[in-house]
């Protein structure tokens, strides 16, 4: 580890009570008994450092209550006693500097993207922005702790077609010029209501056609033929959204834009068919909103981490995950799961979490999340997430860069 720490490890050895037999030690000596098939609570298996023997290796001891249990059964004829010779724990080797992509995927993008991405990559490793999801409670935060998040996350949700004619009325662009003119950093997700097919029942009400469970919206079907009504809605849905994004970018607001995000939970609908499908309606959002409409303010983030969702490095920025784990932890596993992904070309950003990480466990474990995103009601307000005591512990840390300590960032 790149710093000294204290840090805690708990393994549990269980044995048969007193008995011996060879199927314990193996019939020519000691036997090995591989970490990764034990059994595994609150940690992972990895296999990213060389130097393991078997499949791989257990890590993730983060928290007090994560453990690694082998059972040695060795049951059989015969006393004997167990002879423990010893168990070696080998600290991991520090992480190497990253090589992060000099540029934008957009050729195009304009200066003020150009600008936050220099500055992102110019803190990436050295500090991490405080986040939050919805501005309110970016403001909320500023009074109970006494510092404002650097950035802040808004929903373009209600600008989807099949909410407005609905009567949604959308405010998260006013949001996100509000924070970007105090001299913050904006982040967009867009929870897209399907374009059609919405349910709208007692159990599945129109305002939640996002999930998969709430539309008969087939994205994979709206996809093969470019001359069915599905396939012209998604255009309709995706120009839509361009015109607000060209509002942001109109008033100088460079984005860090997340669209069809946690895609492969296939919980939403454009992760419910395959991830084929979903990369395709990718490349398509990034050929409409690039080329066509020609938003060039836009810093693309993408939002799953299994290798065969990933559209590719071409139309991609940033790699992110959404972690809700309660505890403050580092997620050590899923930022590099997303350093093996982006082959440490990517910057990586924790944009949904439920609990916000300590800073010395991000620097003992190396986590080097560029931001982390704090989700709103019931996570941020919530001191089973996060206690007013810990929020102020994080944000008042020399490792964590806030609204006020982020001022000229455009340089």
């Amino acid at each position: 580890m790149a710093r000294s720490t204290t840090l805690s490890l708990r393994a549990v050895l269980a044995f048969a009570a007193g008995v011996y037999s060879q199927s314990c030690i193996g019939s020519t000596g000691p036997k090995v008994y591989e970490a990764e098939n034990g059994v595994l609570s609150g940690t992972t298996v990895a296999a990213a450092q060389a130097g393991f023997t078997g499949t791989g290796y257990v890590t993730g001891f983060e928290d007090a209550t994560d453990k690694l249990t082998i059972n040695l059964d060795c049951q059989g004829a015969g006393q004997k006693l167990y002879l423990i010779d010893s168990i070696t724990l080998t600290p991991t080797a520090p992480r190497g500097p990253h090589n992060i992509n000099t540029g934008l995927v957009n050729a195009n993008a304009n200066a003020d993207a150009n600008a936050l991405y220099a500055y992102l990559r110019s803190i990436y490793g050295k500090k991490i922005l405080s986040g939050q999801q919805e501005l309110s409670y970016a403001n909320w935060i500023g009074e109970q702790v006494g510092k404002v998040p650097a950035l802040v996350s808004v929903d373009l949700m209600d600008y989807s077609p099949s909410r407005v004619e609905r009567g949604t009325v959308g405010t998260a662009v006013e949001e996100a010029i509000a924070h970007h003119a105090r001299g913050g950093i904006v982040s967009v997700l867009w929870h897209w209501n399907a374009p059609a097919g919405l349910y709208d029942t007692e159990e599945n009400k129109w305002w939640s056609g996002f999930y998969t469970r709430a539309t008969d919206f087939n994205v994979a079907a709206a996809l093969a033929d470019t001359a069915n009504a599905n396939y012209t809605l998604l255009l309709r849905d995706m120009d839509a959204i361009a015109v607000q994004l060209k509002r942001l970018q109109d008033a100088g607001v460079p984005v860090l834009w997340r669209p069809l995000h946690e895609a492969e939970g296939k919980w939403f609908w454009w992760g419910a068919q395959s991830p084929d499908d979903c990369k395709k309606l990718w490349d398509l959002l990034y050929d409409r909103l690039t080329n066509h409409h020609r938003l060039n303010n836009l810093i693309w983030v993408w939002n799953s981490i299994a290798a065969d969702w990933y559209p590719g490095d071409a139309t991609v920025d940033i790699l992110s995950a959404d972690v809700y784990a309660q505890g403050y932890g580092p997620m050590t596993t899923q930022y590099n799961d997303l350093i093996a992904l982006g082959q440490d070309k990517k910057l990586i950003a924790a944009t949904e979490v439920g609990s916000a990480p300590f800073p010395d466990l991000l620097q003992a474990y190396e986590a080097h999340w560029l931001y982390f995103c704090v989700w709103g009601d019931t996570f941020i307000n919530n001191a089973e997430w996060n206690s007013i005591e810990n929020l102020k512990k994080i944000y008042e840390s020399d490792y964590v860069l806030n609204l006020d300590e982020i001022q000229g960032w455009r340089g």
